[in-house]
């Protein structure tokens, strides 16, 4: 009996060991399963972004208008590369050894023969903008990654869509400490071709700029005529995007885009008198100017004093006789006069995408010109009316394509390919002004270039028309002298015109004097290029 006890004891014992050793085995399990889902719990993971890669802004031959340089941005893990080794890579050396020295991934600035290694990724990333970067006021710019101004105001959500990211991405410890050997993923910029397709073409933009580098104020354009396309489009100064500061504080203003900017128009406006004129029948009016003519009472002078003597409608538009035109706009319609004028685009905004759209500028009302005095001011384009450099341009547009006026366009359409524009849409025109009447007014332009012996808008290497202006201001410099608008619009060659050209310089003088020679050179070089072709 006693031993059965003992042995019912020693069996006990042992159940009760053994329950626990399970026990405890049990404990130690739910433990480390614990420190398993702690460390799982402290791992992550370490994203370093890089400059993204915005898309493209293209001219209208597919050349690249941003985007047109590299550089290359290294991403560093400290403790997996070697410093001075490393170091020799980098463009700005006492930066990198500042990142360095904080121990944590970071970026820099490297060669392009830097060798990729576990610890450091290379990336190629397009510079946004250039030091000479053309077309500066056209593309606009952006600040912490949005568009500011110009296209990339307009397009931002397609410029700056998706596919422009890259990046690396580490495994990491809950410190955010990189963990190195346990790989790393890299994404790189797919935003490669994509992008926004403009109508300039990038060499007759460099012509214009080129020419323009005398202009203190003012603005040029450059339009196709049978189409509308804007191919180059400048406005003055120019301006950096890389001295912001220094341009906001300029007096001249140069981040305004002067082409988008009404000014008062002068002699061109003659164009659009003897126009009405032709359309009324009075194409044959023959008047005999003594230098001065009186509007009820109010004098209004001629810019040579002892007058032009008998003027036919093209001697007046080569002298650019302003009692001709004042005479001469007393015969007509003056609602007509005025429809002409809106019909020819003036009094009208010209919306070229978001963000850039030229003012409508000022036009008389018929009321307005109702007032002898006023009306003999419109006559040659003084008094209340105004227009902007798109302005003149369509007008010329209008003339050399047979009084078939295209709406201006500044972009031709989007691309993904980087080859082709995609939904490219059609020229829109207005028939503004007959035929018949377009050709004489084209005639008048190509005999006041080649039948004014101090013209100074002929060119060398191809025939043409234009039609100068000196507009008053108002205003005078610190001597008492008035500053005049000087302008210019033309178009080239004069049989078959391709090419209409607008030019506005600003607080200057007489439109032969400033205007003229800047039209000459944009025309000679935009023929040379013809000639390369």
């Amino acid at each position: 009996m006693r031993r059965r006890m003992e042995s019912g004891i020693i069996i006990l014992s042992v159940f009760f060991a053994m329950f626990f050793i399970v026990i405890i085995g049990n404990y130690f399990t739910l433990a480390a399963d614990s420190k398993y889902a702690e460390t799982a719990a402290l791992q992550s993971s370490l994203t370093i972004t890089v400059e993204s890669s915005d898309g493209n802004i293209y001219d209208r031959n597919m050349n690249l208008l941003v985007n047109t340089e590299t550089k290359y941005i290294a991403v560093a893990v400290p403790q997996a590369v070697d410093m001075e080794e490393t170091a020799a890579y980098a463009v700005d050396k006492e930066d990198f050894y500042e990142k360095y020295s904080e121990g944590v991934p970071f970026t820099f600035e490297c060669t392009e023969d830097t060798e990729e290694s576990e610890g450091l990724t290379v990336f190629c990333v397009p510079v946004r903008y250039s030091e000479n970067q053309i077309a500066q006021h056209i593309i606009g710019y952006t600040s912490q990654g949005e568009g500011v101004s110009g296209i990339e105001y307009a397009y931002d959500s397609v410029l700056r869509g998706t596919g422009g990211e890259n990046s690396v991405t580490y495994a990491s410890d809950g410190y955010g400490r990189v963990l190195i050997g346990e790989g790393k993923s890299v994404v790189r910029s797919e935003a490669v071709s994509s992008g926004v397709v403009a109508s300039i073409d990038s060499r007759i933009q460099r012509i214009c700029e080129e020419a323009g580098e005398q202009i203190e104020k003012g603005a040029i354009v450059v339009t196709e005529v049978k189409t509308g396309d804007i191919l180059a489009l400048a406005s003055f100064p120019e301006y950096s995007v890389y001295e912001l500061e220094e341009a906001v504080s300029d007096e001249n203003s140069p981040m305004i885009n002067r082409a988008l900017y009404s000014y008062s128009v002068g002699s061109i406006f003659k164009l659009v008198t003897a126009c009405e004129a032709i359309q009324e029948g009075y194409g044959g009016y023959i008047y005999s100017c003594g230098g001065s003519i009186s509007v009820n009472g109010k004098i209004f002078r001629c810019h040579k004093l002892d007058g032009h003597e008998m003027q036919t409608m093209t001697d007046a538009m080569v002298n650019s006789c302003n009692t001709y035109f004042i005479s001469l706009s007393r015969l007509l319609s003056i609602p007509d006069f005025r429809t002409t004028a809106y019909n020819l685009g003036f009094g009208r905004e010209i919306h070229l995408c978001s963000g850039m759209t030229a003012s409508g500028g000022v036009l008389p009302t018929v009321e307005e010109l109702l007032v002898p005095a006023e009306l003999a001011n419109f006559s040659f384009g003084q008094g209340k009316l105004t227009a902007t450099p798109l302005h003149i341009s369509q007008l010329t547009c209008a003339i050399a394509n047979g009084g078939k006026m295209p709406a201006l366009s500044l972009i031709k359409g989007l691309t993904t390919s980087g080859i082709s524009v995609e939904n490219e849409k059609e020229p829109r025109y207005s028939y503004a002004i007959e035929e018949d009447t377009a050709d004489m007014l084209k005639e008048m332009m190509i005999s006041a270039v080649n039948e004014n012996d101090s013209s100074s808008a002929r060119p060398s290497c191809v025939t043409a028309g234009a039609k100068t202006s000196t507009a008053q201001t108002g205003r005078y410099d610190d001597d008492g002298n008035e500053l005049y608008n000087a302008w210019i619009t033309g178009f080239f060659p004069a049989d078959d015109p391709e090419y209409a050209v607008t030019v506005l310089v600003e607080d200057s003088g007489y439109g032969n004097d400033y205007a003229a020679p800047v039209f000459r050179q944009i025309a000679d070089e935009i023929a040379k290029l013809e000639e390369k072709d």
